[in-house]
């Protein structure tokens, strides 16, 4: 009688504005091999498949090869679950309709699952961090853009065409600032990365008040932060301002799916207290008044590019599996 082989390991991708990593992650969830590159290296999506795909290809035969491989997942902004595609990615060098999954199934002939970022984090965190237990929760992931996916009853809710979550292109402010998305007055235009700047830039001049903000050729949401550390009251000020809009947001996001939690990723939720502090406050000052006091507000303690990478690695076991080398 012939044994099958099962095999016990995932490949993981997770694809962000800036870097693209690559990880073999085995069922328990240990990695195996990492590696990563700029994403932005690559203007056209079919170089970026074909460099990923060959990397991948790399690091499989350096580690074990192919026959342990069942199967890989992908995270990636503005993607959809539900079609394997990316649909028109804001913050991503390649515009339109493509269908990514596919390309790389075809490439690696092996079985594909490509996700939204914030659906990826989700997973991760479901499986491995601050959700684990739950099953009713948000995450939302903080950075150029802001995404995010619920948990309802244990399973995640990706919509009619897998873009459920859309926080960030929701409208906080009618006739407000255009948003990457083409719409005006987005939560992400006020609570990513470029709308914090932007907050900064206004303050900065519409007064002369004195701030170490003023000194610096490229602002960052990072920096920002750092001041507020310093006790810069301007700096301060551009994150009450920001922690209000992003409280505002989470109220009305949380007063219809009623979570359990609200968690925390990405590289702005490391701006800390400057940030939670104001958005907890307007949280409760807006939500329905039966969630009031009874929804928690976390920051992730997982490290952001590694709870991605699980995250995908999670996400590779949930497809049927399929491969050209049995």
């Amino acid at each position: 009688m012939e044994v099958e082989n099962v095999k016990t390991r995932v490949v993981g991708v997770d694809i962000s504005n800036e870097l693209t990593t690559y990880a073999i992650v085995d069922i328990r969830g240990n990695i195996i091999a990492e590696d990563s590159f700029v994403t932005t290296d690559y203007q056209d999506i079919n170089n970026f498949v074909s460099v990923l795909s060959e990397k991948i290809v790399e690091i499989v035969e350096a580690n074990g090869g192919y026959e342990k491989i069942r199967s890989v997942g992908i995270s990636s902004p503005s993607a959809s679950f539900i079609s394997g595609s990316l649909v028109n990615a804001p913050n991503l060098p390649w515009k339109g309709v493509i269908p990514l999954g596919a390309m790389m199934r075809d490439r690696l002939g092996l079985a594909v699952a490509l996700a939204n970022d914030a659906h990826v984090s989700a997973l991760g965190e479901h499986t491995f961090g601050s959700a684990h237990g739950m099953k009713d929760f948000i995450v939302i992931n903080l950075g150029v853009g802001l995404g995010s996916c619920f948990f309802s009853r244990g399973h995640e809710h990706q919509g009619f065409e897998g873009f459920a979550g859309e926080i960030g292109h929701t409208c906080i402010a009618e006739h407000g600032r255009l948003c990457g998305c083409g719409k005006e007055g987005c939560l992400e235009a006020y609570v990513g990365a470029k709308g914090i700047v932007r907050t900064a830039e206004e303050l900065m001049a519409a007064s002369d008040e004195p701030s170490m903000m003023r000194d610096v050729e490229r602002l960052s949401p990072r920096i920002i932060a750092e001041f507020c550390d310093k006790s810069d009251a301007m700096a301060i000020e551009v994150f009450k301002q920001t922690g209000y809009k992003f409280g505002l947001g989470l109220a009305n996001y949380a007063s219809i799916v009623n979570p359990q939690a609200i968690i925390l990723t990405g590289g702005i939720s490391h701006a800390g207290k400057w940030l939670t502090e104001p958005t907890r406050e307007a949280f409760e000052k807006h939500v329905f008044g039966n969630m009031r006091g009874k929804v928690k507000i976390l920051v992730s303690e997982l490290d952001d590019r590694e709870r991605d990478v699980l995250g995908a690695s999670a996400l590779a076991w949930e497809v049927p599996e399929y491969s050209l080398f049995k």
